[in-house]
């Protein structure tokens, strides 16, 4: 990842204030291991792009964490009402990517071995531009977890991650998705 993009996106989401506290929001909870990801990251980031002035819909904000010692589903609940109750203007989905393959194979229809780490999780979600994270570290400090870089993500270019995702799951995605009715700079490869 090129330390130029990286400190990019961090002063997009400092500059950011529903970011910021989301940021804020999640890291009252205490957790070890987590970072807020996926779409949150994509529409920060594409709608500073493009310009835009209010921040696009977003469906959630996803709050992922990774707690192998406590695979109770009942703990992710918990920790949604709570972000809920701090920030009740947003929707959250909190998940804890240790127990991921408790419910993948139901879900996607195929299982999965279980994940050892949040990097390695966010490494498996679907597209590489999504596949990543912003935390607060213990000092309040920016950090991000990119481990397929950046570039797709500034390049507003949307390509599968073969790791989880079929061709057919992901043909979906993009039609559910309509990334470039949202952000016409958007380039989707098959």
């Amino acid at each position: 990842m090129t330390l130029f993009l990286e400190q990019r996106l961090a002063g997009i989401a400092a500059a950011t204030p529903w970011f910021m506290d989301a940021l804020r929001a999640a890291a009252s909870l205490g957790l070890d291991s987590w970072c807020i990801g996926a779409g949150a990251v994509r529409n920060l980031v594409w709608d500073h792009l493009h310009g835009y002035a209010a921040p696009s819909q977003l469906a959630d904000i996803d709050l992922a964490y990774f707690d192998a010692a406590n695979l109770d589903g009942e703990r992710e609940a918990d920790l949604q009402r709570r972000l809920s109750q701090r920030m009740p203007s947003q929707k959250w989905e909190v998940a804890n990517q240790a127990r991921v393959h408790l419910w993948f194979e139901q879900y996607f229809g195929h299982p999965v071995e279980a994940l050892t780490s949040l990097e390695e999780a966010v490494a498996s979600w679907p597209e590489y531009a999504t596949s990543v994270g912003i935390f607060l570290d213990s000092s309040a400090a920016l950090k991000i977890i990119a481990p397929h870089g950046l570039e797709d993500l500034f390049s507003m270019t949307i390509r599968r991650n073969p790791a989880r995702v079929s061709l057919e799951t992901y043909r979906q995605r993009i039609e559910q998705k309509q990334y470039q009715k949202r952000w016409p700079q958007v380039t989707v490869i098959f």
